[in-house]
């Protein structure tokens, strides 16, 4: 492909955004897993069903955490392999605001529904477990949809700038 051919190329930020997203639902997951389950022991996966103050209830609690873990790890390995390959396309705009966005928007997704799904459908845990159903469950939600809405309205401002420039 001639140089000319590559200037007048349409370019694309779908493959990056599509990368970051999978990368921040992976990393939403590790951060609320670390924190919340690990380093705070404010719940754990099965908490509201099991509970976690006998060393049976612990270790079940552990197992399914351990689980959680590793589908977001794996999350955040596709995520890293679908970013190898948007970089290595001539057609995909390498833009750090878009690419943070998608962190965002995928940070935000995990929130949401990991939030709507664990904390409200199904009941396995609460963000405090010690207080059960509460205010920090909605807190949670809506830290997701303010995590979405930032990390659209950034993949969106590079989709602007983008289709000016073309």
């Amino acid at each position: 492909m001639t140089e000319a051919n590559v200037v007048h190329q349409a370019m694309t930020i779908k493959p990056l955004t599509a990368a970051g997203t999978m990368i921040g639902i992976g990393m939403g997951g590790f951060v609320d897993g670390i924190l919340f389950h690990q380093i705070f022991q404010i719940h754990n996966m099965l908490s509201a069903k099991v509970s976690t103050d006998t060393l049976v209830g612990a270790k079940v609690n552990m197992v399914w955490d351990g689980l959680f873990h590793t589908v977001v790890w794996l999350a955040t390995a596709i995520g890293i392999g679908m970013l190898w390959q948007a970089v290595k396309r001539d057609d995909v705009l390498l833009s750090g605001r878009a690419f943070l966005g998608s962190i965002l928007l995928g940070y935000g997704l995990f929130n949401f529904v990991e939030g709507l799904i664990d904390h409200h459908i199904l009941n396995l845990h609460h963000v405090y477990e010690r207080l059960g159903q509460s205010v920090w469950d909605y807190v949670f939600l809506a830290s997701g949809i303010a995590l979405i809405a930032t990390g659209w309205l950034m993949i969106r401002d590079v989709r602007a700038v983008g289709a000016t420039a073309r």
